[in-house]
């Protein structure tokens, strides 16, 4: 069994403890065991999970590899931490709020023999399996792509764009590499609102 931590326990790292402790038959899953969870917040047990320390996740043999599941600003040092320790690590995306953080830590990765893997599990599902197949072997015009949200604290979150970066892939991996040919953003403090727009360009114009 390859031993796992889940490191943060908001909506996805809860996510991430429900399926390591109910794997589905016959899937890859069935061979990871979920050695503990760590949080800032005290829970003691969820479910049938543990909590344990960051420093013993860190510390235990039995651990192979983090699933890491904390906000924006903390997963560049948590992955390196990790990555310190001899662990494999798999992070929810963005891995970090800049390049060339995440061109180190890909570096470091290498060095060491470890898996670092940015997860976005959206990319997985059948509807977008579905769409892909849709656009496959055409030719984008023009488009548009709006999604709503809730305002983020960006102190955890990192600039707003972070928070449409999972569309951006959408984009990339649909459609090819996309030049930033725009960006504006629009705050109004008064009514808590924010909005920020980009226009793309595909690489045949």
């Amino acid at each position: 069994m390859f031993g796992t931590v889940v490191v943060g326990v908001g909506i996805a790292g809860l996510a991430r403890i429900r399926d390591l402790m109910n794997p589905m038959p016959s899937s890859p899953s069935e061979n990871l065991k979920l050695i503990g969870f760590v949080s800032r917040r005290s829970f003691g047990n969820i479910n049938e999970a543990k909590q344990i320390t960051l420093e013993d996740a860190l510390r235990n043999k039995e651990i192979h590899a983090a699933f890491i599941s904390t906000e924006n600003r903390s997963h560049e040092e948590t992955i390196r931490m990790f990555l310190e320790a001899g662990k494999h690590v798999l992070v929810e995306y963005p891995m970090t709020l800049s390049a060339k953080a995440a061109h180190e830590l890909w570096a470091m990765a290498e060095q060491k023999d470890k898996v670092l893997h940015v997860e976005h599990i959206e990319l997985l599902t059948e509807e977008y399996k579905q769409l892909k197949k849709e656009v496959a072997g055409k030719d984008l015009v023009k488009g548009t792509l709006h999604f709503t949200g809730s305002v983020l604290d960006e102190n955890k979150a990192g600039f707003p764009a972070f928070s449409g970066i999972a569309r951006l892939s959408w984009l990339i991996d649909l459609f090819g590499d996309l030049t930033v040919t725009s960006a504006t953003r629009e705050k109004q403090k008064d009514k808590n609102y924010s909005r920020m727009t980009v226009h793309f360009q595909t690489a045949n114009k």
